[in-house]
């Protein structure tokens, strides 16, 4: 036990139930389903049903995403997995490199935000030295 009375293995479960809920949530923040749809409820069910035979009620998939599901089967997990086309591992891993899918989506919404940021900059600064806003652009390239 700990100094909040958790035994090791409940904190152990708690932390592996966080980190498949930060997981869940940002693929399903990065990555659309086929249809090009966002991954909502009702996509998430079909797909693991068609994909995978697996059946994700409406209650278990709210107890994912938000980390409060403690025991997740490794059948919830290979469903999972398979919806969003990633390795069941990275599902678990605190640490860990980021689907190829993800860090590319993760890029481009990068490259999207600097590309507002500069043209509000340029906006906002009027009629600015080139040297300048290029040594601002710089700065948020650095900065991101």
């Amino acid at each position: 036990m700990n100094d909040f009375g958790v035994s090791p293995e409940r904190a152990a479960a708690s932390r592996r139930a966080e980190t498949l809920a930060w997981k869940i949530n940002l693929l399903l923040d990065t990555i659309m389903s086929d249809s090009g749809k966002p991954f909502e409820y009702p996509v998430i069910k079909d797909a693991a049903m068609k994909e995978a035979g697996y059946y994700i009620s409406r209650t278990r998939w709210s107890l994912l995403k938000a980390g409060r599901e403690q025991l997740v089967s490794e059948e919830t997990l290979r469903a999972l997995a398979t919806v969003f086309d990633v390795d069941p591992e990275y599902l678990l891993q605190e640490d860990g490199k980021l689907p190829e899918r993800v860090e590319a989506e993760l890029e481009r919404l990068r490259t999207l935000r600097r590309a507002e940021v500069r043209s509000f900059v340029a906006r906002a600064l009027g009629p600015v030295d080139p040297e300048a806003l290029e040594a601002i652009a710089k700065i948020l390239d650095d900065g991101a």
